[in-house]
């Protein structure tokens, strides 16, 4: 089948979507090793709590398969949220799902949380691009959380040596951050996500 002419649903995961974690967690960390650049490793239970909590996106092609992933963390009672975790199955690369994606995982976040900032860090040129899109701004690392639970998250990228060297003042990931209170994103402007049945 021609990748181009796959119809891709792309929504809030549910308990139906269990099924594609452990697929999930091992394409994140297979994919972190080819490109050589850190990303921290998920567990299978973990991505199970993320979906089953109403915390993750997923993109199922109309075949059923597995196409992409992103989900939602929070840290200091939800006053900052992390959209991680954005994988594409290779087959399905290239073809603007990691946008749509993106864009439903930031909707799902300024619903559930509308007065927290949503940061990232990343070393994906194609993610500062469609994070810049939604309204990111690049920062310093010292306007993240500070939360300790999320910084041992970066233990298992293979550039934590660089980040533990600079006290966590930077590393090779970019800084970006929503801030609601500053950006001037109206709700028209976030691209709702035409869910296909």
């Amino acid at each position: 089948m021609n990748p181009t002419t796959i119809i891709f649903s792309v929504c809030v995961a549910d308990a139906t979507h269990v099924q594609h974690a452990q697929t999930i967690c091992h394409e994140i960390e297979r994919s972190a090793k080819i490109r050589g650049t850190g990303i921290a490793k998920r567990t299978v239970q973990y991505v199970t709590d993320k979906i089953l909590e109403g915390k993750a996106v997923i993109a199922i092609a109309d075949d059923g398969a597995w196409a992409g992933f992103c989900y939602i963390e929070t840290w200091q009672d939800g006053k900052h949220v992390v959209n991680s975790g954005l994988i594409v199955a290779p087959m399905y690369r290239n073809l603007g799902l990691a946008k749509r994606i993106k864009e439903k995982v930031f909707e799902l976040s300024r619903t559930k949380y509308p007065a927290a900032t949503i940061f990232g860090l990343t070393t994906g040129l194609a993610v500062m691009k469609i994070n810049s899109d939604l309204g990111y701004k690049p920062v310093t690392y010292s306007e993240l959380t500070q939360d300790e639970a999320f910084w041992n998250g970066c233990k298992s990228c293979v550039n934590h040596p660089i980040l533990v060297s600079k006290e966590r003042t930077n590393c090779l990931c970019t800084a970006m951050l929503f801030d609601p209170k500053v950006s001037k994103v109206s709700e028209s402007e976030v691209l709702q996500i035409e869910e296909h049945e």
